[in-house]
Parts: C-alpha cells; structure tokens; sequence
C-alpha cells in the first residue's frame, strides 16, 4: 500500500468515530422572510468594513500590523476540536503540538537549534521510565543532556543556548502534575516553559508518548499498588481546576492501599487504573472532565473518549509501543532524525506476565471488561505502528537504489542518513520493557 494510502485509511478511521457521535437532527434550520431594505443596509456595510480593511492594510506599516505569534494562537483556537484535534482548552493559551503529518513533511526537521520543544507523556507502567532514561542518556547529540545522579534531573540545553528541548520526567520534573494526562500538559505546557526560561517563545511542540498490552499494563499498577504506590501528587487538571475528592474519590482509606488483593483492585468502581491510557490520551473536556464520568459512565461518554483517544494519538508526533522495543526505536529514530547509542532491549518475561499466568480465565475476562476501552485503543496502535514502520522501510528502500544513481532527497529527510539506519531483520516478538 502506498504511504499517502495509509495515512488516509488511519485519518478515515478516526473521523468515522467521531462521526457516530454527531447526533442527528441536532440542528434546525429555519427558513427567513427577505427584508430588500435591511439588505440593503447590511451590503452598503460590508462594502464600507471592506474597503476600510483594505485601505488600512495597505497604508499601515508591516511592523504595526503584522500578528504576533501570541495572537495568531487566538485565532487557531477559534477552530472547533474537530477542526483541531490535540489544541489546548480554549482558556489556555499555548501552542499546540505538530501533527504526525506535518512531522513527514520533506521539509520537516526537528531543530535542536531553534525553538522546537519534544514533549513526553508518560502514562504509568508503560516502560516510560526506561524509554525517558533513553532520552536524557542515551541520544547522540552535539550537546548531550548533562545528567545529575543526585537529583535525578538532567538538563537537556540546546547546543547554543540554555533553552530547553525535551520536557519530561527526567529534564524539567513534573512541572505539569505527577503524571500528567493530555489534557494537563496541551494545558501547561507552554505557560511553565515560559516562567523557567523567562520570557514567552514561539515554540513548536512535538508530543511523544508510549502504550502497552492493556491487561499486562494492569496487572503491573495493581502490583505497583499493592507494593504501597499511590500517585498522590496527580492534579487531575481540567478546565481551569483540579478535580475534587467527590470526582475523584479514592479506592481505600488511610495513607496507601498496600496489600491490596486483586480482587478488592478489581472492585473499585472509579479506580483510576481502569483504562487509564485511554482518559490519559482523551480530551477530558469533552465529557465534563471528572464531573461524574467515574462514578457514573455511559456507553456515551465511553465512546467520546475513545474517539478522542484515537484521534490525538493519531496526531502525535510520535508513539511507542512496549512490547515492540526495536520498532518503536526505528520509528522515533526516522521520525525526528536522531540516533540513539545503544539498541532498546526487549524483555519478555516480566513480573505482570507471571501473575497473569497464575489468574483463572473469569479473572482475565474481568480485567478485560474493565479495560475494554484501552484493548480497543491498543488494537488502534499497533496496526497504526506497524503502518508507519512499513511506510518508512519503503521509503528506505525507494531512497537507496536512488542514491546509487546519484539521485536522492534532500539532507533534511528522515531517511537521508540511511546508511546508519537499519530498521528491524523481522517484528520483535511482544515482550516488554523492564516494567514490572
């Protein structure tokens, strides 16, 4: 299938979601009497309003007319959500982040140089503490992160000034909240890079994030739960505030869950853990944020988050997958034209694989149910991958016989270093990261 065949089967299948959710009928038009005179008078004013416009841009100065970056985001954020899938809430005003498609463009590059920020969201237990260990250590840059041990931060400058590239976990903390989900970050991204750096950039952001087999990704929080774990920082912001105790009511009573069996995990019926990477990817807004979309869900809101997951996800710059390690490197590699120094290291046999194997078919067929939303997303994500793996071997492939002849792209291409990309001999087999 050709590339530009692909991305319009992903781009169908997304809107399609998001077109079973336009009620019908919604909108009713009705038909208006004609009023020659009122017509009249309304012409004769855009007549005037026009030529004004046209007069003033031509006698105005560029230097006193020309849009300010900040006001060109007030005008994008005009645009309906689906108009702009991945915008910030319109009370906030931050750029959003550049969409898969503008990240293949042959002109695209991402700039260390420039103003060009990669943003990670990382959902628990899905390797994103290995994978952002691999951004902050392991790229081969002209000015490589430089990582303190004692405080488990490193700073990841730019190689001519002390603006930063990368916000993450490892870089800038969690500047955003403990774990922040979409809707946080397209929220505070910009704001926070503004204060640290002190003055407001126009910047580019490219949102990045990783996803894992929904059932292993459980099994991993309950374990993690039960060790003691709690997440207590997490905001929950949405449209302005965070979430209260009644939209967002714990599982347990007193300082932890620790020892929780998973049977109590599995009972809580607002548990966060229940699919966590779909609300984490999912314009939370669209369902009222978490005014009673816990305690109370509906094949409605169900669907809405979904739609919206898929669609964002589709968007990102971006995304992994934690059983598919090899892959998921050669795509960030030809995505952004970086280089790591060292391979991803696929484990297959993880802690959360072996409690799954020691639970009852009724036990799997629960876990399934509470994450029947995440399955679906999965599913999404893998063969959305696996596409844009295919579309880059291709253009690999294409790209070599041509440069022999002495016909090639242009040195910004993502294949233009070929000789030191090498995707994958064959699909990893599904494993996982060291997760747990």
């Amino acid at each position: 299938m050709h590339p530009t065949e692909m991305q319009k089967s992903v781009s169908v299948q997304v809107d399609s979601d998001f077109a079973l959710l336009l009620p019908s009928g919604a909108y009713e038009i009705k038909k208006m009497e004609p009023r020659s005179k009122l017509r009249k008078v309304i012409l004769f004013c855009l007549l005037l309003s026009l030529f004004g416009m046209v007069a003033f841009g031509y006698f105005c100065p560029d230097q006193v007319c020309a849009l300010s970056p900040r006001d060109r985001v007030s005008e994008s954020l005009a645009l309906s959500y689906a108009e702009a899938p991945g915008r910030p809430l319109p009370d906030v005003m931050a750029q959003p982040g550049l969409s898969y498609d503008e990240v293949l463009h042959d002109d695209f590059r991402f700039d260390l140089n420039a103003h060009d920020v990669m943003v990670f969201l990382h959902i628990q237990k899905t390797g994103g503490t290995s994978f952002g260990r691999h951004l902050v250590m392991d790229l081969d840059l002209k000015r490589p992160c430089n990582c303190q041990r004692a405080r488990k931060r490193c700073h990841c400058f730019r190689p001519h000034s002390n603006e930063i590239w990368l916000f993450s976990r490892y870089s800038t903390g969690w500047k955003c909240g403990l774990h922040a989900d979409f809707t946080e970050l397209t929220a505070c991204v910009g704001g926070e890079l503004d204060r640290h750096e002190g003055s407001a950039v126009h910047r580019r952001y490219f949102y990045i994030t990783l996803l894992r087999e929904p059932v292993a990704r459980y099994l991993s929080e309950y374990r993690h739960v039960k060790r003691g774990a709690t997440w207590k920082g997490s905001r929950h912001w949405c449209q302005g505030r965070t979430a209260t105790a009644g939209e967002v009511p714990p599982c347990y009573t007193g300082e932890s869950w620790r020892g929780v069996t998973l049977e109590d995990f599995a009972s809580c019926p607002w548990n966060l853990a229940n699919n966590r990477q779909t609300r984490m990817l999912a314009d939370l807004a669209l369902v009222g944020c978490y005014n009673g979309t816990l305690r109370h869900r509906s094949a409605d809101s169900d669907r809405v988050l979904l739609a919206s997951a898929k669609r964002n996800l589709a968007a990102m710059a971006y995304f992994g997958l934690t059983e598919f390690q090899k892959i998921s490197q050669y795509v960030f590699e030809e995505t952004f034209n970086l280089r790591f120094a060292v391979p991803f290291t696929q484990h297959n046999a993880t802690v959360s694989g072996a409690t799954l194997a020691a639970l009852s078919p009724a036990q799997v067929t629960r876990i399934r149910r509470l994450n029947s939303l995440d399955l679906e997303l999965y599913e999404f994500a893998k063969n959305l991958m696996f596409k844009r793996y295919a579309m880059f071997v291709v253009r690999l492939i294409d790209y070599i016989p041509a440069q022999r002849h002495g016909v090639g792209r242009h040195a910004g291409s993502t294949v233009a270093r070929a000789g030191d990309a090498h995707p994958p001999a064959q699909l990893a087999r599904p494993g996982a990261v060291r997760v747990c």
